[in-house]
């Protein structure tokens, strides 16, 4: 495979092991691991680090060229995977990104490298997802949908993309009317915007850099490809995860082939897809009745706007 592989990683074989696995089954002629360093308030990271390391160091026995970026002292989750991905797209034009939980089916490999030289020049497309919550929720036979929506268990995207990204989201007061009317509905806006405006807030102090990239491709009025199909799993949901406690194992979903359906006849964002997300996500309803209101709410927000 020539799409540059991405492998964001720290303290944790066990699920690092199975993830390579699969990596190495696909066999990628470039493999770039980021990695922090051990937190000097954890004894046992050290020996946790250097464990993860040596799988690397140990399993890649194809032909590829591994760039080790390794950090010697801690940056922490959000400055190190942010300084490795601006290094990272520093040096490739594309490339497929895993961290080191994300656990992805064969096909995700392809899914992604077949996106990115697609829609390599088409700039309304800044992400391309591994991960789909909703899978089994819905019926449809394309190959993706689009979304507005940014996961990151899993996902691609290109160096014409990620120069946008907005670390400090400094750019927060001027994008507000396009990152309002992304959203499918209020109720969606709301949920998403009262837990990002606090991170604004005290951007400082945040632990995350996922979501300044989420907002950086709503606030460009990017769109995201998201696959019918679930392909990443998430294994690493529990107490030793840094975002995603045991309280989200409702977004544990196992991963599965991609579908070989035809792409969408448009990139047009689907409103209903984007609302049954957040749905799914804050476990909010997502029987007969709750899908009924969800219509009728994104039904109003359409007549709103037009």
């Amino acid at each position: 495979m020539n799409t540059p592989v991405a492998f964001l990683v720290f303290n944790r074989p066990e699920v690092t092991r199975q993830v390579f696995a699969r990596i190495r089954e696909a066999r990628p002629s470039r493999l770039h691991v980021v990695c922090d360093g051990p937190r000097p308030h954890r004894p046992d990271d050290a020996a946790k680090v250097a464990a993860v390391r040596a799988i690397i160091d140990q399993g890649v026995d194809w032909p590829c060229e591994v760039v080790r970026d390794y950090a010697e002292e801690n940056l922490g989750c959000r400055d190190r995977i942010a300084t490795g991905l601006n290094r990272l797209f520093s040096e490739v034009e594309e490339a497929i990104i895993l961290e080191d939980d994300c656990l992805p089916d064969p096909t995700f490999f392809p899914f992604c490298s077949e996106l990115l030289s697609h829609y390599r020049d088409d700039t309304r497309v800044m992400h391309i997802g591994g991960t789909n919550i909703t899978a089994g929720h819905v019926r449809d036979s394309n190959r993706f949908w689009v979304s507005h929506h940014v996961p990151i268990w899993g996902w691609a995207t290109w160096r014409r993309a990620w120069r946008h990204y907005d670390f400090t989201m400094k750019t927060w007061e001027a994008r507000q009317q396009i990152l309002r009317s992304s959203f499918a509905n209020s109720w969606e806006r709301q949920f998403w915007l009262s837990d990002w405006s606090r991170i604004h807030r005290d951007i400082a102090h945040s632990t995350t850099w996922d979501i300044m990239w989420h907002y950086t491709v709503r606030a460009a009025a990017g769109l995201a490809l998201i696959p019918t199909a679930n392909l990443v799993e998430n294994i690493g949901i529990g107490a030793d995860s840094t975002h995603t406690s045991s309280e989200a194992s409702h977004l544990r979903v196992p991963a599965t082939p991609a579908l070989d359906g035809p792409y969408p006849r448009r990139l047009r964002r689907s409103r209903f897809r984007d609302d049954l997300l957040t749905r799914v996500y804050a476990r909010s309803g997502i029987g007969v009745s709750d899908t009924v209101r969800a219509l009728l709410r994104n039904s109003l927000a359409a007549v709103r706007r037009s």
